[in-house]
C-alpha cells in the first residue's frame, strides 16, 4: 500500500510543475510516434502491409501453432505451392496464414491460387468470398520469412481480454507519465 501512495503522490507532485509534466507527456508521445514510424519502415522494406502477423488458430498446426508471430515478405517473385502466405478475404477482417495448395498462371499473366490450412482436411474455397473459387495475387498481404513461436500470446490475451489492454496501456502510461522506468 505504501508503494501505490509513493507512486500516487509522485503523480500529484508532477502536476505542480507544468514544465515536467508536459516533457513527460512529450516524452510519451516520442515513444507511440516512434513505434508507428519503426511500423511504416517495416511496411515500406517489406512491401506488405502487414510485415507482422499473429497465427490466430490451429489450422496450420504442426508448422505454425497458435500464438506464433510471423514475420511477412511480399517480394515480387511468383507464389509457388508450399508458401505460406497471409491472405485477406473481401468482406472479412482478419487475414488468415495458410500454405498454397495450387497455382495456375493464365496466359494474360493472371495468378489464381489456391490455399489450404496444413491441419485443416479440405482446401480454403469456404472461406473465400461467396463465389471466389481462387486467390488472386491481390489477395496476397505476403509471405512467411520468418518465426517467433508463442511470442503473439500476448496479442491474443490482450483481444480476448480486452480490460487487460486497458490496464497494460494504463500502466505504461502512468509510468512514462511519472518518469518510472
Amino acid at each position: 500500500m505504501d508503494t501505490v501512495r509513493q507512486y500516487w503522490d509522485e503523480f500529484r507532485a508532477l502536476f505542480s510543475k507544468p514544465r515536467q509534466f508536459v516533457q513527460q507527456i512529450l516524452n510519451l508521445c516520442c515513444i507511440v510516434f516512434s513505434a508507428l514510424m519503426l511500423w511504416k519502415g517495416l511496411m515500406v522494406i517489406t512491401g506488405s502491409e502487414s510485415p507482422v502477423v499473429v497465427v490466430l488458430s490451429g489450422s496450420m498446426e504442426p508448422g505454425f501453432y497458435r500464438g506464433d508471430i510471423l514475420f511477412l515478405n511480399n517480394p515480387d517473385t511468383p507464389v509457388l505451392p508450399g508458401d505460406v502466405v497471409v491472405f485477406k478475404i473481401k468482406g472479412r477482417d482478419i487475414p488468415i496464414v495458410h500454405r498454397v495448395l495450387e497455382v495456375h498462371e493464365t496466359g494474360k499473366g493472371d495468378v489464381k491460387i489456391l490455399t489450404k490450412g496444413d491441419n485443416n482436411d479440405v482446401d480454403d474455397r469456404g472461406l473465400y468470398a461467396p463465389g471466389q473459387l481462387w486467390l488472386n495475387k491481390s489477395d496476397i498481404m505476403g509471405r512467411a520469412i520468418a518465426f517467433l513461436p508463442y511470442v503473439g500470446m500476448v496479442t491474443i490475451w490482450l483481444n480476448d481480454y480486452p480490460w487487460l489492454k486497458f490496464v497494460l496501456v494504463g500502466t505504461m502510461g502512468f509510468f512514462v507519465i511519472i518518469g518510472r522506468e
